[in-house]
């Protein structure tokens, strides 16, 4: 997974709204990134939901990251995401947009990261339209935490351009995936928020 680091440790205020959609991302980015460990599956487990569509996905991948081990997450994210050759998905928008990894959508991408003043971390190898990056650019663009303001518009624009072209698309793959069962309470959870987004972006 594509990482970025921000351009400064200053976070801009934000509404208290933000930050929670914010931590969503953040917490899609996270399992997405990488296999939870067992740190990472308490905290799923901790979470409640309430009697929403929303609420019953989280709901549903609370209850399930109490009966799994972090093993068997390594071997469900392994045939998902990376198998013998490639897995079950390829989590790129580059490819869910042009059926070719390493495309236009990566190319523009890199482009807005450099207006954002989002950092691409050497470190990682993986390119930076993988869907994790893109959730945690999305965070960091919310909080503020890059060089230039996350104001609405930047919100808007990032989110148009990068994430609601093939997002949902993605995490409905994930929700069907053969290989998913901790995976496939993500996916749901992924596509009932791109969908929240979307309709609050519609009305700003």
């Amino acid at each position: 997974m594509s990482a970025e680091k921000p351009a400064s440790d200053t976070v801009t205020e934000v509404a208290e709204e933000d930050v929670l959609r914010a931590h969503l991302y953040r917490l899609l980015a996270g399992y997405l990134a990488r296999p939870p460990g067992a740190e990472d599956l308490q905290v799923a487990a901790s979470m409640v939901g309430d009697d929403t569509e929303f609420g019953q996905a989280i709901q549903t991948l609370g209850k399930i990251a109490k009966s799994v081990s972090p093993e068997q997450i390594s071997e469900e994210y392994h045939d998902l995401f990376i198998g013998v050759g490639r897995g079950e998905l390829l989590p790129y928008a580059s490819y869910y947009l042009t059926g070719f990894l390493m495309e236009k959508p990566l190319a523009k991408l890199r482009t807005d990261m450099d207006q954002l003043g989002i950092i691409r971390d050497e470190s990682v190898k993986e390119p930076e339209d993988h869907i994790g990056a893109l959730m945690d650019m999305m965070a960091g663009i919310i909080l503020g935490a890059f060089a230039r303001p996350g104001d609405i518009a930047a919100q808007k624009r990032f989110f148009d351009d990068h994430i609601s072209l093939w997002a949902k698309h993605f995490f409905r793959d994930l929700e069907g995936a053969k290989a998913s069962v901790f995976y496939a309470a993500l996916g749901s959870i992924g596509r009932i928020f791109m969908d929240i987004e979307e309709t609050a972006f519609a009305m700003d």
